[in-house]
């Protein structure tokens, strides 16, 4: 059974109304079974478009990747 992709970057709103950034990796166990870690980036962000744009420039990610909870 094929599994959905996960994408590598997650913007997280705060309940204080900023917003914060993970980074997903996913990797295959021995039996293709998918383990996922999840690293926070250091630094808080006023707006999800600034967020974004800090993905953008320094981790070169496309608009596709970034997935917001």
């Amino acid at each position: 059974m094929p599994r959905a992709a996960v994408r590598p970057y997650l913007l997280i709103r705060e309940p204080e109304g900023h917003y914060s950034v993970t980074v997903r990796t996913t990797r295959l166990n021995s039996q293709g079974y998918p383990l996922i870690s999840s690293t926070p980036l250091e630094g808080i962000f006023r707006t999800a478009t600034a967020a974004r744009a800090h993905l953008r420039e320094h981790f070169g990610a496309e608009a596709a990747e970034i997935a917001t909870k």
